[in-house]
């Protein structure tokens, strides 16, 4: 039941698009639009088949200071795997060694090798909000995207629902003339 909860979550995010961004992230300039971006959101198995689920995130360029910036997406700064995964990963890796971390995912139907697992686990990501079901516990992040994927047959969800489900903020956090730094606007709400 797990599998199918967690797979149909993942399946949703296929195809989603993400093309919000008001301001410059650096320095709250005006952006452009520039292109589109496919991006690894996760691989699942799927029949016994590894299977690519990707989204499509806009790059924009900064008219202002000349930065190429990207579309709010439910991605931590410098990771491949979309957020809802990193969040599992972590909240598994203190638990149990990352080899049975990866054989948990594979469980469930998520192919992330145990590498990729020990590098999250060394990183901050701050609090993971969490629920435990069926003795593990699951980051909200998967479980609020399983939510909404409920009752969608089998079609991508609205970005802007994947980044709320994902705990991540509206694509217009940017601050007007750069009052915020990077580091400050990527904070996600609690």
């Amino acid at each position: 039941m797990l599998a199918d909860l967690v797979g149909n979550a993942l399946a949703s995010m296929d195809g989603v698009k993400f093309t919000d961004l008001d301001a410059c992230p650096s320095c709250g300039g005006p952006v452009a639009g520039h292109d589109l971006r496919a991006k690894r959101f996760a691989v699942i198995l799927e029949h016994g088949e590894e299977r690519t689920i990707r989204v499509y995130v806009k790059r924009f360029y900064c008219q202002k200071c000349g930065r190429l910036c990207y579309a709010d997406a439910p991605f931590y700064q410098d990771t491949r795997l979309g957020s809802p995964i990193v969040d599992l990963c972590l909240l598994l890796s203190h638990q149990m060694p990352f080899n049975r971390v990866a054989q948990y995912l594979k469980a469930m139907g998520i192919v992330v090798d145990r590498g990729t697992i020990r590098n999250y686990a060394s990183r901050d990501f701050g609090a993971i909000p969490a629920a435990e079901l069926f003795g593990l516990p699951l980051p909200l992040s998967l479980l609020n995207l399983s939510i909404s994927a409920i009752g969608r047959e089998r079609g991508p969800i609205v970005g802007a629902e994947a980044l709320a489900a994902c705990g991540f903020p509206p694509a217009d956090r940017a601050a007007p003339q750069g009052r915020r730094s990077p580091k400050e606007r990527d904070q996600r709400y609690e």
